[in-house]
């Protein structure tokens, strides 16, 4: 049997109580049945929920136990791969519905978390953060192109502004969202889960979907139970495992480690970070961390292809914390773990459907906050029959990794370390 408690994260560690949920243990009929407790999961079932569906949700460990609560809880807006890139690919007018919904995520988790009072420690404010001339130049034309989609809660900071937001020698400049910001992910996953029972829907955990059954009403078999549905949202993303077997072929596991320090006290966290700000640095294989609500330090980064634990997390990120802040090196790391997020070939996330009632959206491509409180409503949208934007998803076109599974994970780490040449070279 897998592991299904929390890994021993800071955030499994200061989580909010919760009731215990129960197994699936006998046979129920609901009008849909949602895969998965993560983000993508409880956003769908809460958008559904508001519009009078019945919804029981599937979960094979906890609420939040994957990505939605081992991230490095910044709200990040925009796509993995940004929207000129998407113009490129698909043209104009797609690209028009897909960027103006880039920046709906945030604010459905702002409303989210207004309207159930969820306790996060959500606080405003995300830094894009520049090593190099060229990135700087390249966050000058992402400022522009944002704007053009009507976002315009940006500001360029030059040399002397980044060092007022974050006491780091190593950037020449950046760019702030303020409708960026930050969260204590597992938090908001358990304060939505929260949310979907008081609107009358089911949680099931320590029930792992084994096999769906399709068909004009098809039904999903957990080890004890079944769930006979009218419909079915899909949303394991990198735990979904070889359950859609369709799925598995497009994407591919990959782990990203995370580190939180001791307390730091006030005087010292207000000196890394004085507004509270979450960063990140624009390079390919991107470091990015920020202030806890009990004042710590989260920082995160560097990508395992294939989803392996590394064995020592701590000795991976440790010096990249101290790259970046030479001034924690007598500070404790309290916690260090390790999350999968999915990653797909284009960097962009696959929305669909098979036959006509089993829906899916995965492969947010580390860029899964945001994106999967979208797809929840986008995926509600879609089985109320307004298919506009979810037609503007699903029409992204996708490709198998090459060599199958067999080969995605050395090609992927190829290319990684291309573009972390690239990074530390400067290019």
């Amino acid at each position: 049997m897998a592991n299904t408690s929390y890994p021993a994260s800071y955030y499994a560690a200061s989580a909010n109580p919760v009731p215990p949920r129960p197994a699936l243990q006998d046979d129920v009929e609901t009008d849909v049945c949602v895969i998965g407790a993560g983000y993508t999961g409880l956003s769908s079932a809460l958008f559904l929920l508001e519009n009078g569906f019945k919804v029981t949700v599937l979960e094979a460990a906890k609420v939040g136990f994957g990505a939605s609560g081992r991230n490095g809880g910044q709200i990040v807006n925009s796509y993995s791969r940004d929207i000129d890139v998407i113009e490129r690919s698909v043209g104009p007018q797609q690209a028009q519905l897909l960027g103006n919904m880039a920046f709906e995520g945030g604010r459905i988790i702002r409303e989210r978390v207004a309207k159930y009072q969820i306790q996060c420690d959500l606080k405003d404010g995300g830094v894009f953060a520049a090593l190099t001339a060229k990135q700087m130049g390249h966050l000058e034309s992402q400022k522009r192109l944002w704007e053009r989609f009507g976002h315009t809660q940006l500001e360029l900071l030059d040399q002397r502004r980044i060092r007022e937001v974050v006491a780091c020698d190593e950037y020449v400049g950046g760019m702030l969202d303020m409708s960026g910001g930050h969260i204590h992910p597992l938090n908001l996953a358990l304060g939505e889960a929260a949310a979907v029972e008081s609107l009358g829907g089911v949680i099931y955990e320590q029930s792992p979907a084994v096999r769906i059954e399709r068909g004009a009403s098809p039904v999903v078999h957990t080890p004890q139970g079944k769930v006979r549905a009218k419909f079915i949202i899909v949303a394991g993303n990198a735990y979904l495992g070889n359950l859609v077997p369709e799925l598995a072929a497009k994407s591919m596991p990959c782990g990203t480690q995370v580190i939180a320090t001791e307390p730091l006290g006030d005087e010292l966290a207000h000196s890394l970070l004085p507004q509270d700000y979450c960063v990140e640095d624009c390079n390919y294989l991107l470091d990015y961390y920020r202030l806890t609500g009990d004042k710590r330090l989260i920082f995160g980064g560097g990508v395992v292809y294939g989803a392996r634990d590394p064995a020592n997390i701590e000795a991976i990120i440790r010096p990249k914390m101290l790259k970046a802040f030479p001034q924690l090196k007598d500070v404790k790391i309290d916690y260090a773990w390790t999350g999968n997020f999915l990653l797909t070939l284009s960097r962009l996330p696959q929305v669909g459907r098979l036959g006509d009632n089993i829906y899916y959206s995965q492969g947010c491509s580390g860029h899964g906050v945001t994106y999967t409180h979208l797809a929840g409503k986008v995926l509600a949208e879609a089985l109320r029959g307004q298919a506009e934007r979810f037609d503007a998803f699903a029409d992204l076109p996708h490709y198998p990794f090459p060599g199958g599974q067999l080969l995605r994970t050395p090609f992927a780490a190829m290319g990684a370390w291309y573009y972390g040449l690239r990074d530390r070279l400067g290019f």
